[in-house]
């Protein structure tokens, strides 16, 4: 069963750290069944219920997953080997557009905002026991939000939007409950949910958003949560378009007891409009991040939600980092109050950049996919292959494995690194790692 390898321990806590090394080490391998608790506890001489405890902390970890009477395996991607891993080194001379960064030169100078926010903080300190919203951050997010069409609920700063959304999936769910993500979808959410102890149920996605029908296959498998990327979907680039979203409003509001979040990440730097979800259930969430549009190390998100859900999240973060830097809050107030990013310019350049990468794919009978945001998805029918072969024309492109959990095959570019000169010579070399040829017309 386990090929050779001897588990060992006496408590809860050494039997898990064991398995888990041994997955570490590549011992233990993913898929790999693990003996049936009874029967190892007899194996080591211990009660079957500290084996149970041992399994159960190492669902929690991510480490394993466990189908019923089919048993308990290591999972096919184990939590300990981050998606983030799963990428190619770019050598000198080699264009990276693997990341999902956005173009420096589109992100606003920093150095006036933060200027002015430490030069009112030497005027009047920020001190523990006061506000944890910036106040003007706060009045200047909810304004968007209204604008949007989002209900109103009370407010929180996070870092980044994969803060909030761990800590509003652990406000409400607990070791071993399912949530919808989509696939192919954001990395590091794919990566997050077992981290967290919880199990991912892929939905599919087109050019709208979450598939109506796969959402409501999840819903009536029991999912606790599901979460729905709003814009500039990572990798697809898919945006919620008012009809599916009104779909999608009526396959969740026949469970009004399950959890949704939203992660409009693509707020700043794209054009379509939101069509929000929020509301239709008791408890949900949307998250708006920073990093886009103002900069990866801002690492600030505005989370909105019911006021359970909001509550729960500032009284768990209270208890953590407490808030995040008002200095920060300020800078951000400032730069919003300025103007200092201008959305329609943002999304014209992504978009211009996008268009023409698909057109140029297209010309030679290579599909793709991206509707919004600064990604282009692009199916191959071999990862490996397409990546190696881009390489060596001196593209460093992501492969989809990142990306995706039952989903085809596919490999992710990022725009914001490509000039209009480029998008002829990288669609010449995929053209030939997947075999296509151009699309003839007949007239």
């Amino acid at each position: 069963m386990l090929e050779g390898y001897r588990i060992t321990g006496r408590r809860a806590v050494e039997i898990a750290a064991d398995i888990e090394g041994a997955v570490g080490r590549g011992e233990l391998e993913p898929g790999q069944l693990l003996p049936a608790m009874r029967e190892l506890a007899a194996e080591l001489g211990v009660n079957p219920n500290t084996v149970a405890a041992a399994y159960r902390t190492l669902r929690e970890r991510g480490v394993i997953e466990t189908a019923g009477r089919r048993g308990s395996r290591i999972r096919p991607r184990p939590v300990s080997t981050a998606r983030d891993s799963i990428r190619v080194e770019v050598p000198p001379g080699v264009l990276d557009i693997s990341a999902g960064n956005p173009d420096p030169a589109l992100l606003p100078p920093l150095a006036a905002a933060f200027t002015a926010a430490a030069a009112e903080a030497d005027k009047r300190p920020v001190l523990y026991g006061e506000s944890d919203v910036e106040p003007e951050l706060e009045r200047l997010a909810r304004a968007a939000f209204a604008a949007d069409g989002i209900p109103g609920g009370p407010i929180v700063i996070t870092s980044g939007s994969l803060d909030a959304i761990e800590r509003v999936l652990a406000a409400h769910l607990r070791p071993g409950d399912a949530v919808a993500v989509e696939d192919p979808g954001w990395g590091s959410m794919l990566d997050l949910v077992p981290a967290v102890g919880l199990r991912a149920v892929p939905v599919g996605v087109d050019d709208e958003g979450p598939l109506p029908s796969d959402v409501q296959r999840a819903l009536d498998a029991g999912v606790r949560a599901v979460v729905v990327t709003d814009r500039a979907q990572n990798p697809t680039g898919a945006a919620v378009g008012e009809a599916r979203a009104r779909e999608l409003r009526e396959v969740l509001g026949r469970h009004p007891d399950v959890l949704l979040i939203e992660d409009d990440h693509g707020h700043g730097i794209v054009s379509d409009p939101l069509c929000p979800l929020a509301g239709v259930t008791t408890h949900w969430a949307l998250v708006r991040s920073t990093a886009k549009a103002y900069g990866p190390d801002l690492r600030l998100a505005v989370l909105t939600g019911d006021p359970v859900t909001v509550d729960r999240v500032r009284g768990r973060q209270r208890l953590g980092p407490g808030w995040v830097s008002r200095l920060v809050q300020n800078a951000v107030v400032r730069l919003w109050a300025d103007g200092a990013v201008d959305p329609q310019a943002v999304a014209g350049s992504y978009g211009r950049r996008r268009d023409a990468l698909i057109t140029a794919l297209a010309a030679r009978g290579i599909p793709s996919r991206g509707r919004s945001g600064m990604n282009v998805w692009i199916p191959v029918p071999d990862e490996t292959a397409a990546v190696a072969r881009l390489l060596h024309g001196g593209w460093a492109v992501a492969p989809g494995a990142r990306f995706r959990m039952n989903a085809g095959p596919g490999v992710r570019v990022t725009v914001s690194a490509l000039e209009p000169a480029d998008m002829a010579r990288i669609a010449d070399v995929l053209a030939a790692a997947v075999g296509a040829s151009p699309v003839r017309r007949y007239e």
